[in-house]
């Protein structure tokens, strides 16, 4: 008989997991066996005190890990977290649990790029070898709590056995881990009477749904709200660079980032495009191909509105995601993550686009070496194992339940929305984001059944792609909506 599924473990752990936390439990008294192989390498919890600086309240900050046991008191895996919470927070102050995605993602993006007490600086955008980490004036800090958490592969959290990593690669393990590894915070920390929300970045939002639904169902929490950063949210839309609606939804934020690229971004300019996107072209595309007058004019529009050339639009039929990374700018690569970002091409003689990502694969690889110190001398946690900033052996062997195309975390939103009434969303974007663009969201959240008000679920979009906060003026701009969401603001 094959060794039982994670699946199966984790809704039964609950009392031997909080075994760790109750002191007078008989297992407590006993001495806790040391950790053996990699989690070895992992240092105990650290404690650190930080004063309050300009708008960030005095704080403290831990470091550390949560042990995850299966039902013979087994370790399973070590989860790295990083928690600030304010010093004499006043009653009811909420606790934000946050995560990124990817899969394969670990919470430095979010931790040192939006949430964080301290935010990357990057001199230039592409300059990673010069980035510096400052004060963040823009910390969530000054509204609500925050625990960051590494799912199994990414940051430092590791599995007990190398083999069995692949065992929380999934869809289901993973938001039974996560949901988990908050329980025993909560617990651990007696937040039971905190608000709790949850912030995930891209597949970080669809996670999110996710979690938050095994919160309730299985650990007994219910969360009040979720927010979304870049969310993905159903793998139908995204699927496919010939299909007509995803094709359409995707329309609207190359537009952005071509008005964006030439400076001539206005609300009415982009509005214009949605239009276009929604009518003219999904029509077009849903069709038989365009001919003679007609196919000149629907081309040269969509050339116009992306910035590809013209034969390149006529080539794919219209169908342009796939062309856009390596044609909308002469000589150069543009990233999906931001496409109104280009790099010098490094490969101007491929017919396609080659090499990494300039974004992803760029100057936010600084984002792990940064952490690594940040963890060592501010946070006083060292250990010699490697961090993981993105891990793509996550992504390349993340079993999605069926394949990514029916991944969907539309149906968790409905629920959580019919089932708890004080429940809300807010979902932002950055408009020239081609990886999750800003039209799937919007179309999503259209067609949910009208439960309780229209301003449960909000969507926000801002200047940037993916990352969008990595721009000042977003990251300032999405931070005042944030807090006045946390204060129940419509």
């Amino acid at each position: 008989m094959g060794r039982p599924s994670l699946q199966i473990l984790f809704p039964v752990l609950a009392l031997s997991a909080l075994l760790l936390i109750h002191p007078l439990t008989v297992r407590a008294q006993q001495a806790e066996p040391a950790p053996t192989g990699v989690l070895a390498m992992l240092p105990g919890d650290a404690v650190t005190a930080h004063a309050a600086e300009g708008d960030i309240p005095a704080y403290t900050a831990t470091a550390g890990t949560l042990t995850l046991r299966d039902q013979n008191g087994e370790r399973l895996a070590s989860i790295f977290y990083t928690a600030h919470v304010a010093k004499d927070g006043p009653p009811g102050r909420p606790v934000t649990f946050a995560f990124n995605g990817g899969p394969g993602a670990s919470s430095a993006y979010l931790h040192l790029g939006l949430v964080g007490p301290r935010v990357a600086e990057f001199p230039t955008q592409a300059d990673g070898a010069g980035a510096r980490l400052r004060s963040n004036p823009d910390t969530w800090l000054r509204f609500t709590d925050l625990v960051l958490i590494d799912p199994v592969g990414t940051g430092w959290s590791r599995a007990a056995k190398a083999e069995s990593a692949k065992d929380f690669w999934n869809v289901r393990t993973d938001a039974q881990v996560l949901a988990k590894t908050i329980a025993l915070y909560v617990a651990k920390n007696q937040r039971g009477a905190a608000p709790k929300y949850l912030l995930g970045e891209s597949y970080g939002g669809f996670r999110a749904a996710k979690v938050a639904r095994t919160l309730q169902q299985e650990q007994g929490l219910v969360v009040s709200g979720i927010v979304m950063v870049s969310p993905f949210l159903d793998g139908a839309l995204h699927s496919g660079t010939r299909f007509a609606l995803g094709a359409a939804l995707q329309l609207p934020a190359l537009a952005a980032a071509e008005l964006d690229r030439r400076g001539r971004f206005t609300p009415e300019a982009l509005a214009e495009a949605e239009r276009f996107a929604m009518t003219e072209y999904l029509i077009t595309l849903a069709g038989p191909p365009p001919q003679g007058e007609k196919a000149e004019t629907f081309y040269r529009r969509v050339a116009a509105l992306t910035g590809i050339p013209v034969e390149v639009v006529a080539r794919g039929r219209g169908f342009v995601r796939s062309n856009y990374v390596k044609h909308a700018q002469p000589s150069a690569v543009v990233s999906p993550y931001d496409a109104s970002f280009a790099a010098p091409d490094p490969f101007p003689e491929s017919s396609d686009a080659d090499g990494g990502d300039p974004i992803l694969d760029g100057f936010l690889q600084a984002l792990g070496g940064l952490f690594v110190t940040y963890a060592r001398d501010t946070l006083g946690y060292k250990t010699d194992i490697t961090f993981e900033l993105l891990n793509r052996e996550v992504s390349g062997k993340w079993d999605w339940g069926g394949g990514r195309p029916q991944a969907n975390a539309t149906r968790d939103l409905r629920e959580l929305l019919a089932l708890n009434a004080g429940f809300r969303v807010l979902i932002a974007h950055g408009r020239s984001d081609v990886v999750t663009p800003y039209g799937i969201s919007r179309y999503i959240i259209d067609h949910l059944p009208p439960i309780g008000t229209p301003d449960r679920v909000q969507l926000e979009t801002y200047k940037g792609g993916h990352m969008f906060y990595l721009l000042p003026e977003a990251r300032t701009a999405f931070t005042a909506r944030a807090a006045a969401f946390y204060r129940g603001e419509p």
